[in-house]
């Protein structure tokens, strides 16, 4: 199975249903999981794929209404009771601070590990957050309130050495390391030999984005060029494209334009309306227009 897989917790939107769970999604990348919304329910689905709540290093959330985060106080109870010790960051938008500071101020005395809350410039893209092996940024949404996606990156991996070309200038393996990274090798005699001729580029890094809630926003395309997988949410058919623009959400077939333009690998689609009860309508409009589309589904798991 892959490294760098995202697993659906939930895919609804507002209004509770029997068929789905509000948002909810965890991305998984070696031995770290990271948590995108945390709707109601959240914790439920975690314990049925059977994911490590002891793995869970960040958590990121889009914005403030309620099937994005009203999950989040329960979730944070359970860690203390697993015994969680290493502090927890959450990143969110504006208004992220003063919707977890009644939680943290009454947990102070039993929590057991600390919360560090950091307050996102939704209205503009930037970095958030990064380890050795992984960067995630901030994108811009369009809602009726201030809402942030994220562009998770996989680090530009190591380049391959060409041990043929290396043999034929001399380079020892104490040198490979720097070459792995992208340095040049001088020879004793001073001569420069390139990076080009002593290695091959390596696979580039895959990429996973989220963009929920939020109204068609070309402005996203620049933002999404080249994206492995891009989760789009698509509310609403496109016959009710007046209401989508109203709440600031997205239809099928806009999400599909979003996905064409921006040249990104596949689309996957969900916050579906509470009055949907079968996506395939949805699926099948975004599929007119970007073939590689799928349709989210409650405990679904997928490669990036």
């Amino acid at each position: 199975m892959s490294d760098f897989r995202v697993h659906i917790l939930g895919c609804g939107s507002a209004l509770p249903t029997t068929r789905h769970y509000p948002s909810a999604q965890v991305l998984a990348y070696r031995d770290k999981l990271f948590l995108i919304d945390c709707g109601e329910g959240a914790q439920r689905q975690w314990r049925a794929l059977r994911l490590d709540f002891g793995r869970l290093v960040a958590v990121f959330i889009s914005h403030l209404h309620g099937d994005h985060c009203y999950g989040l106080p329960g979730l944070l109870s359970t860690l203390s009771l697993l015994g969680r010790r290493r502090a927890l960051p959450i990143y969110g938008p504006r208004g992220i601070a003063d919707y977890l500071a009644p939680f943290i101020s009454s947990s102070t005395s039993w929590l057991g590990y600390e919360i560090e809350v950091h307050t996102l410039d939704d209205r503009q893209a930037g970095p958030v957050y990064e380890d050795r092996s992984l960067t995630v940024s901030s994108l811009p949404l369009d809602h009726r309130m201030p809402c942030t996606g994220y562009l998770f990156r996989e680090r530009g991996l190591e380049r391959h050495i060409d041990r043929a070309s290396c043999d034929f200038y001399g380079v020892p393996v104490s040198a490979f390391k720097a070459l792995r990274e992208g340095a040049d090798y001088t020879t004793p005699e001073g001569q420069l030999i390139p990076n080009a001729r002593l290695t091959r580029p390596a696979k580039a890094g895959r990429s996973y984005a989220y963009c929920s809630d939020t109204a068609y926003r070309p402005a996203l395309i620049p933002l999404l060029q080249g994206v492995d997988l891009l989760y789009h949410e698509a509310t609403f058919p496109r016959e009710r494209a007046a209401r989508a623009a109203e709440t600031g959400h997205s239809t099928a077939e806009q999400a599909a334009q979003i996905a064409r333009a921006s040249g990104v690998g596949r689309l996957l689609i969900g916050h579906y309306s509470a009055r949907y009860s079968d996506a395939t309508p949805l699926l099948e409009e975004a599929r007119a227009l970007f073939p590689e589309t799928t349709a989210a589904d409650e405990l679904m798991t997928l490669e990036v």
